[in-house]
C-alpha cells in the first residue's frame, strides 16, 4: 500500500496508542501467574489498542495453554496451568515475542506436569529468523536446553533449563534479560543472573522487573546482578483480578510530539493519554528534542508539543535506539549539524535502520551519512519530497510520513502498511490531524 502526502499541516490532539512493551510483559506475567505459585483465577489487563506484535505475544501464550479473550477494550487471561505435549509459536515479525518466550519455552519443558518430550516451534517471519539470538542461545545450551540450530526457522526447544549460574551481555539486547528474568522463576532451585559489559535500554529491563513484582517476589537484586528464587521456594503474591492498564506508548508518541515542533509558527500538537512518569525509555524524547529547542508544555496525562526553531546536537541513543528514525526526521530540518552515536543495534532492527533512515531521508532531499554506529546529520530549511521505501519498517513508514510535514513537494511512502506492526491507526491519526 502506498500513501501520498503533499505537505499536511497538522494541529490538533491526538490519543497515543497502548504501549506494545508493557503490553508484552503484562501479558506474559499474567499467563505465567500460576506457574509462578498463584492460583488459576483469570486476570483483566485494560490494552485498548491492539497492534501486530501485541497480538503475537497473545497468540503464543494461547498456543502454550493460556486462554486469552478480549472483552471491549480489555484482555482476561487465565493462566496456564497444562501444558500441550507440542507448541507451535507463531511471532510473526516481533522480536520482543521471540526473546522473552524462548527462555521461558526452556524453562517451562523442566516444570512439573511438562509433557515428557515436549517440544515448541517458535516461527518467524520477515528478518525476524536473521536477527541475533547470541548470547542467549549459548547460555540456555550450556544450561540444559536443546536447540535446533541458530538461524533455522522454525527454531525447536526441547530439554530442560536448569537453574543455575547465568551470564549475558547486556550490549547487545535487553531483551535476552528480561527472558530470562521471566523464565527462571520458573525452575526448580535458584539461579543468578548476571549482566556482562554495558547494558543497553535499561528502562526495558526496570519494565520487566515492575511486571514480574506484580505476580512473584522471586526476583532480587539489581543491574548488574539479580537473583532468582526458584519455584519450589517462591513467596506468594495475592492473586490480583486486574493489573495496572496498559499506558499510552511512548514510542507511538514520539512521531506526533516530533510533528509538533515542526508544524507552522503558532501550531501545536497534544499527544494525550500518556503517563510523564512512565519506565518507558523512550520518554526521553521530550529531553532529547527539548536540548534540540522544543517547546513543550508537560502535564500529568499529556505532552503538548510547540512549533520550536530546532538546532543540532549530539545524541547517544544507547539507551533510545527506537527514536532515531523519528530524531534523524527533526535533525534534518534543525539548524546545524547533528551527529547520533551509539546506534550500531539498529542494523539488526526490522530493516538496517541506520541504511534506510539514510535513504529515506536522502530520498526526500536530505543532507545525511551512515557511520559505523550512526548518523551525521546536517540540517536544511526545508527537505524537498520524493519517493519512500518504508522497507517493511513501522517506524522508518512513520518517520517518512512525518517528514512529509517539512517537504515542500509531494512525499510517497511504500510500504504504509508497515505500520500495523506497532501503531494501526497511525495514518487515521495523521488524518484527523490534518488542517
Amino acid at each position: 500500500m502506498d500513501k501520498q502526502l503533499f505537505s499536511p499541516r497538522l494541529g490538533g490532539a491526538v490519543r497515543a496508542p497502548s504501549s506494545k512493551s508493557e503490553a508484552h510483559r503484562a501479558l506474559i506475567c499474567a499467563a505465567l501467574a500460576a506457574l509462578y505459585g498463584g492460583s488459576g483465577a483469570s486476570r483483566r489487563i485494560r490494552c485498548t489498542d491492539l497492534n501486530e506484535d501485541i497480538e503475537a505475544t497473545a497468540r503464543c501464550l494461547v498456543a502454550l495453554g493460556a486462554d486469552i479473550q478480549r472483552d471491549s477494550e480489555d484482555f482476561v487471561v487465565t493462566p496456564i496451568t497444562a501444558l500441550p505435549d507440542t507448541a507451535v509459536l507463531d511471532c510473526g515479525e516481533s522480536g520482543s515475542t521471540l526473546r522473552f518466550l524462548l527462555p521461558v519455552c526452556c524453562a517451562l519443558g523442566a516444570t512439573d506436569g511438562a509433557p515428557d518430550g515436549f517440544t515448541v516451534s517458535l516461527v518467524g517471519h520477515g528478518r525476524l529468523p536473521e536477527r541475533p539470538l547470541s548470547p542467549l542461545y549459548e547460555e540456555l545450551t550450556a544450561h540444559g536446553a536443546v536447540l535446533s540450530p541458530m538461524g533455522t526457522n522454525p527454531l525447536v526447544v526441547s530439554g530442560k533449563l536448569q537453574a543455575g549460574a547465568f551470564a549475558v551481555d547486556g550490549g547487545v539486547s535487553s531483551q535476552f534479560i528480561s527472558g530470562l528474568l521471566f523464565a527462571l522463576p520458573l525452575l526448580r532451585g535458584d539461579s543468578r543472573l548476571s549482566v556482562t559489559g554495558k547494558a543497553e535500554s535499561v528502562p526495558y529491563i526496570d519494565m520487566t522487573l515492575d511486571a514480574i513484582a506484580r505476580v512473584t517476589s522471586a526476583v532480587g537484586g539489581i543491574l548488574p546482578d539479580f537473583t532468582i528464587v526458584g519455584r519450589d521456594a517462591l513467596a506468594s503474591i495475592p492473586d490480583a483480578a486486574t493489573t495496572p492498564p496498559v499506558g499510552g506508548d511512548w514510542s507511538g508518541a514520539a512521531f506526533f510530539l516530533t510533528a509538533g515542533l515542526l508544524t507552522p509558527e503558532g501550531n501545536s500538537i497534544t499527544v494525550e493519554d500518556i503517563d510523564t512518569a512512565s519506565r518507558q525509555g523512550d520518554r526521553a524524547i521530550v529531553d532529547v528534542l527539548t536540548r534540540m529547542g522544543g517547546r513543550f508544555d508537560i502535564r500529568a496525562r499529556s505532552v503538548v508539543a510547540h512549533a520550536s526553531r530546532l538546532r543540532g546536537c549530539i545524541i547517544d541513543a544507547t539507551q533510545i535506539p527506537d527514536l532515531v528514525p523519528i530524531l534523524a526526521v527533526a535533525a534534518s530540518v534543525a539548524e546545524g549539524e547533528t551527529r547520533i552515536v551509539g546506534a550500531a543495534r539498529l542494523r539488526l532492527k526490522e530493516s538496517d535502520r541506520l541504511m534506510t533512515v539514510s535513504a529515506m531521508l536522502t530520498a526526500l532531499g536530505g543532507d545525511i551519512t551512515e557511520t559505523e554506529d550512526g548518523l551525521i546529520i546536517h540540517g536544511k530549511p526545508y527537505l524537498t519530497g520524493g519517493i519512500v521505501d518504508a522497507a517493511g519498517d513501522h517506524r522508518i513508514a512513520m518517520s517518512a510520513a512525518v517528514a512529509a510535514t517539512v517537504c515542500r513537494g509531494a512525499v510517497t511512502v511504500c510500504g504504509a502498511e508497515a505500520v500495523a506492526k506497532s501503531y494501526p491507526a497511525f495514518w487515521r491519526d495523521l488524518e484527523a490531524l490534518t488542517r
